[in-house]
């Protein structure tokens, strides 16, 4: 497993270094310092993971970018401290990113890294979830958020009817997903995470409600 402490050179496994220009490297070091400065007043990351921010948050999020699908519009909901919605601006310049976070702290952190690092391609809504009109996104994203089943109907509410969901689980997924099944019926595909042996990426497409008879 790929992993850099907190005071090591940071760098990125190949099949990330191959995709990820230097320039935005140099942004995601800026992205870092900025959540451990504000880490402190707002709780964006765990208090425990700071010293491993690069592994636990920034290559976690950046992941996602040697799975996803060309995305010209892409939401990432429940944004917290941007992982990976702003990790994914930084490194897509081309495709629109909307980040959706209730919190009003977390929602001026997100302000303040899209004006230091200049991203032209963010929006931020300081929304429910449920409340953003949908957004028909290619890519719907969400890192640690809430179970599967009561997460598939906000992704669905903002996934273009051909798009793809990108939703990062921990290590209780596979009963996340028998209970989700109970409910909706979808197409998954399972990857593991390149940085943590018990996380998982679920790629899911087609999204309906499940039509069974009692």
């Amino acid at each position: 497993m790929f992993h850099v402490e907190q005071w090591s050179e940071p760098d990125l496994p190949g099949e990330l270094a191959a995709i990820v220009p230097r320039g935005t490297l140099d942004k995601l070091v800026d992205l870092s310092a900025l959540v451990r400065k504000w880490n402190p007043k707002i709780n964006l990351i765990g208090k425990s993971t700071e010293g491993e921010i690069w592994h636990r948050h920034i290559v976690d999020s950046l992941q996602l970018l040697s799975i996803a699908a060309p995305s010209v519009r892409w939401c990432d909901i429940g944004s917290g401290g941007g992982f990976p919605g702003l990790i994914i601006a930084l490194a897509r310049p081309e495709t629109d990113v909307t980040l959706i976070e209730s919190d009003q702290r977390k929602c001026a952190f997100l302000i303040i890294a899209k004006q230091r690092l200049d991203l032209k391609n963010v929006d931020i809504r300081d929304e429910r979830i449920e409340d953003v009109k949908p957004l028909a996104a290619d890519t719907v994203s969400a890192r640690a958020l809430a179970p599967l089943s009561k997460l598939l109907p906000l992704v669905k509410r903002h996934m273009a009817k051909d798009g793809q969901a990108l939703l990062m689980k921990g290590a209780n997924v596979e009963q996340e997903i028998t209970e989700a099944h109970r409910h909706w019926d979808f197409q998954m595909e399972r990857r593991s995470s390149m940085t943590d042996p018990e996380s998982s990426i679920l790629i899911i497409r087609n999204i309906q409600a499940c039509q069974r008879n009692p």
